[in-house]
């Protein structure tokens, strides 16, 4: 039997928790504002700590790994795997995974408790491909002020890739939904350090399925790098990604919901209009998150960056929703006062990275801000940082994004 051992898969463990020394020094300093925000946190610099199949990152923790892509890699509508980020919940994470035994195990309201491997999967099951946005629930969470608790993400907390494997519902298919069958449950292979820590797990209605949920086993073009979830993970289009199972291994079908805390007390924002509270008196009642809002974030130029008076500068980036797909994008040169249209690139998808592009002159030496926003197909705009409302989970800043450039 062939065993499979990724390159560089045993992890490193000389530092037990390291968090971003810039996220600290700033949640130090920060003063109650009443439930504010700002600009995430940028600039950061990256980690000399080497992870499998990764460049350097910023790091946050090697355990469990926790590494943000710089904002230099969003002027490319598909994300690198080797800049992908990465979020994992809890440390004990397998040091390798067996391609040839690896288990996906469906059971519950099935009407054959059927264990799928990964030949299984690209034999039975007809192959598809999805380009899509993963983003964790809390990027740009350091956006917030006074910062909840958390990872202080930036804006890099997110990627888009080209997904290949086979439909969620294909396997349930397969396996035989019973007539009562209406909850789906998932888990993982990652382990808590502790024995009364919750696994991460995760539930959706059996309505939320539709052709584009899939069980995913190569990213773009690539087996899934280990940290991505190698071999197989869940890819749920236009979700944040507390719901994109990583090295999925079981699927469970029931009939009721299961209380767990990854749902139900944690990914949660505040139940009304403006999903928002105050740090002096939070909501008591909320609702899990689950489809991605607008945003958009400039790849290129990037905070602080030298350029030329009179040359030519092209603004690069991306923008994104949860699956209506981008109306525009527009720059702003002047705090917010004007806005121009900057051009889309091709669509690769409702649910992908849309690339826009701006060009421009700058006439006078000194700072320039670059501000970009973009509009959804339902007319749903980036809102300025401050009119952003606070929520003690620090979950879906979509702020107009901005970078400030040096003209010389």
């Amino acid at each position: 039997m062939r065993h499979i051992l990724k390159k560089g898969m045993h992890m490193k463990r000389r530092d037990f928790l390291r968090t971003s020394l810039a996220a600290s020094a700033l949640l130090a300093a920060s003063k109650s504002l009443a439930g504010t925000t700002h600009q995430p946190i940028d600039n950061r610099p990256v980690s000399d700590m080497a992870f499998p199949e990764k460049k350097p990152m910023i790091t946050y923790s090697d355990r469990p790994p926790l590494l943000e892509a710089p904002r230099s890699v969003f002027e490319l509508e598909f994300t690198p795997n080797d800049q992908f980020f990465v979020r994992w919940h809890l440390p004990e994470i397998p040091k390798h995974n067996d391609l040839d035994s690896y288990i996906i195990h469906i059971n519950g309201l099935v009407e054959k408790d059927t264990k799928l491997t990964i030949k299984d999967l690209k034999t039975k099951f007809e192959q598809v491909e999805v380009n899509a946005v993963q983003q964790c629930g809390g990027n740009s969470r350091s956006a917030f002020d006074p910062i909840p608790g958390g990872i202080q993400w930036g804006s890099g907390a997110m990627g888009c890739a080209k997904w290949k494997g086979v439909r969620l519902k294909d396997v349930l298919d397969y396996a035989g939904l019973k007539k009562n069958a209406h909850w789906i449950e998932f888990n993982g292979l990652d382990k808590a350090a502790y024995y009364k820590t919750p696994n991460f797990v995760r539930e959706i209605e059996l309505t939320e399925l539709d052709e584009n949920v899939i069980i995913a086993y190569e990213m773009n073009g690539e087996d899934l790098p280990y940290l991505n979830g190698f071999p197989v993970r869940l890819v749920m289009p236009g979700y944040y990604s507390d719901n994109w199972v990583k090295m999925l291994s079981n699927i469970t079908v029931s009939d009721k919901y299961k209380s767990l805390f990854f749902m139900d007390v944690a990914y949660r924002v505040p139940d009304n209009k403006c999903e928002c509270e105050t740090p002096e008196k939070h909501a008591k009642k909320t609702k899990p998150i689950t489809h991605m809002n607008v945003k958009s974030v400039i790849g290129y130029p990037v905070n602080g960056q030298k350029v030329y008076q009179n040359s030519h500068l092209v603004v690069r980036g991306v923008a994104f929703d949860s699956g209506y797909g981008i109306r525009k994008v527009e720059i702003s040169l002047d705090g917010g006062k004007t806005w121009e249209k900057a051009n889309l690139k091709a669509d690769n998808g409702r649910y992908s990275f849309r690339g826009y592009y701006y060009s421009f002159k700058p006439t006078q030496k000194g700072k320039v801000k670059i501000m970009a926003r973009a509009t959804n197909n339902l007319g749903e705009t980036q809102p300025f940082a401050k009119d952003i409302k606070w929520n003690h989970g620090g979950y879906k800043y979509n702020g107009i994004d901005e970078v400030t450039v040096e003209v010389i």
